[in-house]
Formats: C-alpha cells, structure tokens, sequence
C-alpha cells in the first residue's frame, strides 16, 4: 500500500517557496519513495485500491515539525502533562516529532534505568514521534556514556563540566547565572517585578561562562536553551566567528509576546528566562535571520492551575512555564508576516535545524526522498481566535465563526496566554510516515486512532 500525495503549493528542501509537486510514501516502511515536480489532477491518476491519494489543492505541504524542546513530565507528574494529551496537542499544530527534556519527569532521565521507564511510559501514547535528551546532574558522570548508546541525544545540565569530552553529542545549557533578585511582597502580581527580578545580565553572565568553558573543550557542542536577552547575541556572534561549536535556540513567546503588552496578575505569562521588551523582541528576531539564533522551539512548560496562582494572581510564586504546543506555526506564522519572513524561513527553524540538532536529521526536517513520509496539509489564510470562557473553565477556538470546545487545545492544562489572540494560519491535516495522526475536521486526534508514534 502507498500513499500519494500532491498538491500546487509543496514545501521541497533547498526550493524558496512552495511548488506544485507530487510524492509517494510506502506505507509499509513509512519513507518517502519518489518525488515529482507537478501536480496531478484528478482525472490523471489511476483506481489502483492499493494506493491512497491526498490531494491538498491549493493548500501548502510542509514537512512535518519537530519540537526540540518539550516537557511532558511523564512519568510522575502527569497532572502537568503526559505523552498522550502532550504528542495529540503535538500534532493539532503539525509537530510530527518532539524531544522530551530530562529533569521535569519523576525519575528524571539521568540513568539507563529511568530512561527505559519513560520509553515505558510512552508505549502506546504517542501520536508523534518521540526523542529524548539526558539530564546531567551531580554524580552521575558514568551514566552519561550508557545514556548515549542507549539513543538519547544529548544532555541538558546547569552549567557544570560534562565527562563526555570528546564525544559526539551535545550538551544544553539553560543560560542564567547569579542571583534572582527579591520582590516586595506587596509586588507579587506585577510583571515588571517579576522582569526586574531576571536582567538580562543573568542570561549574559552564562552565556560568557559556557563560552569560556567551550574552549576547554573544543570537541563538544554547547547549545543555549530558550534565549530571550538579546544583549547576548554579540557574545554569541564573537563565539561563532571564532569558530566555537556553539548553537542557540529561542522560543515562540520571546518572538510574539512583550512585556508591555503582558497585564498585572496574570502567571499565565511567567516564564524562565522572561518575556521582554519590544525592542528585545525585535532584536532576537534580527538575530534569528542573521543565523546567530539557529532555531525556535515551544520549551512547552505546563502545570496545574493551582501551580499557576491564576485566582491570586501571583506572578512572582507562580510556575515559570508556557504552554504552545499546537500553536507554533500559527504564531510564527502570523507574526513573521509582519516582518517579510517566508513559510520555507519558518521551516527551516522549526523542522530542518531542529532535526538536525536533535539527530534526526536522516529521518526528519524535510520532504526527501528516504526520510520519513511525515507532512503536514496547511491553510495559511485562515484566521482564528483562542478564547476563553469563565475564568479559564472553558477555552473555546472561533474558527470561521464556529465555536469549538477545549478539545481543540489538546495539551491537558488548558492555560495559555495567547487566549485571545487572533492568529493566521492552521494546520488542517497531520501525517506521521504516511499515517493521518491528526484531522481538522474531527477537531482532535481521534480516539478511534489508535496512537502510531515511536520512541525514537
């Protein structure tokens, strides 16, 4: 059996925008097989009962995203999230592969052992792809290597020597150092106490140390988690001329959030590091099409409500997290076109660089010939709003003027802080190797599919 898919508006790797293509995936082995410039129309095509056609019309074709930077706190805190309800959300917004972080879950993935428990876990759950990163932690330096030939693919720490020089993995660092400053309690609720509380000096002081720790070992990739200073990037800029293995990542809501439009008492915004200023918004934007931010991720942190301090207000005491996953592209999307940026731009930050620095860039991340048949059928002319109803007790999508119910944020804490916002673009159908994971018009991964993702 095979699936064809064609359509006038294909993403193919190394083509600027979008071209009438047509491609076959087998579905026995969920590759991509042959790939043709063209569209085929209706009347061309055979009644072959063992092939599939998809026929996107006018809609674009993307290849499948892949998220670098996900907690699905499975095992042990799955009132947060797990990998059913985080991989379904995954795929609404045409995520076709996530990667776990290590240290949210209970145990965190830092021995063979608890990584084989959270691939335990998974089994049967995920409606995307699954990758995972190690966490290194004090004492667990004979774990690393074991982690590494068991399939994790790279390590997140907190600013400590790793005992893999020489390796070739990545190691992730999430770039603040020093003291967080106090708050008057009277300020709980203020965002600019919360803001005046993480200068951007936190995130340049780190960043100035894992380069100084870079030269000792040359041989090692550094990667900088969720950057949102951008006084950081002429360091990074220096570290890249010199020649210095290092790469940066920055995320959905440093892009198309600022702190002047975030309202007093409202923890859905919280975040670590925070949302800044538009003038920083805008310099990280710079910074991404300069090629010294390589690419953006979700750093999708949920929680309960409770842990969010929603009914007190408390910004300052609340969990620092924000939930996007199912609407990155959109607000990529929606954003970038304000600033001339282009759909293939937006892939190539959210598919082909983040396959790549995940290891996965011989299965993900493009539309070729060998890779996995994963895509994604998208409108990018449709408008909607992400609404709320009764104090978070319901979250509705407006979409073309329908009212859909919550089941259309499928992450399963229904907090965000783009309820509200009007957004471009959404994704209408989601295939993962070939398989349909995800489909518009049920408005959920349907509990009649069964889950296909793998741990990878």
């Amino acid at each position: 059996m095979i699936l064809i898919c064609t359509g006038r508006n294909v993403l193919l790797p190394d083509i600027p925008s979008p071209i009438p293509a047509t491609f076959t995936v087998d579905l026995s082995t969920g590759k991509i097989t042959h790939i043709s410039h063209g569209y085929q129309s209706s009347h061309a095509r055979s009644d072959d009962p063992t092939v599939r056609w998809v026929d996107a019309g006018d809609k674009f074709v993307l290849p499948g995203l892949v998220d670098a930077h996900v907690h699905l706190n499975e095992p042990g805190r799955t009132d947060w999230e797990g990998f059913r309800t985080g991989t379904q959300a995954a795929t609404s917004g045409g995520v076709t592969t996530v990667v776990d972080m290590p240290l949210n879950s209970i145990p965190p993935t830092t021995t063979v052992e608890h990584l084989e428990l959270k691939r335990k876990a998974a089994q049967d759950q995920c409606y995307s792809d699954v990758a995972f990163w190690g966490g290194v932690i004090p004492g667990n330096q004979e774990d690393l290597k074991p982690l590494l030939a068991a399939g994790i693919k790279g390590f997140k720490c907190f600013l400590i020597e790793s005992g893999v020089d020489n390796t070739s993995t990545v190691l992730l660092f999430h770039a603040e150092l020093g003291s967080v400053g106090a708050s008057d309690s009277s300020d709980i609720g203020l965002y600019s106490a919360f803001l005046d509380s993480r200068p951007q000096k936190l995130e340049m002081d780190a960043i100035s140390l894992i380069i100084s720790l870079q030269r000792k070992y040359p041989a090692l990739r550094c990667h900088i988690v969720h950057l949102s200073a951008s006084s950081a990037l002429p360091l990074i800029r220096s570290a890249k001329a010199a020649g210095l293995n290092l790469t940066v990542e920055t995320c959905f809501h440093y892009l198309c959030l600022s702190a002047t439009e975030i309202p007093d008492g409202h923890p859905e915004f919280k975040c670590c590091p925070p949302v800044r200023e538009a003038v920083n918004q805008g310099l990280l934007w710079d910074g991404l099409k300069e090629g010294l931010i390589d690419f953006v991720v979700s750093d999708h942190s949920p929680c309960t409500a409770e842990l969010k301090r929603l009914d007190e207000g408390d910004i300052m005491g609340a969990w620092g997290g924000i939930s996007t996953l199912g609407l990155g592209l959109s607000l990529l999307w929606t954003e970038g076109q304000r600033r001339g940026i282009s759909i293939a731009q937006i892939i190539e930050w959210t598919s082909l660089k983040t396959a790549e620095h995940a290891g996965l860039g011989h299965l993900k991340g493009r539309l070729k010939v060998g890779l996995d048949g994963d895509f994604v059928i998208w409108d990018p002319n449709i408008e909607f709003t992400v609404g709320n109803i009764d104090n978070y007790g319901l979250i509705t999508l407006i979409y073309h003027s329908i009212q859909v119910t919550s089941d259309s944020l499928n992450f399963k804490n229904k907090i965000s802080p783009y309820v509200g916002m009007t957004l471009r673009g959404k994704v209408e159908k989601t295939y993962l190797r070939g398989t349909l994971v995800y489909d518009l018009a049920t408005h959920r991964c349907s509990a009649e599919r069964a889950p296909v993702g793998q741990s990878l």
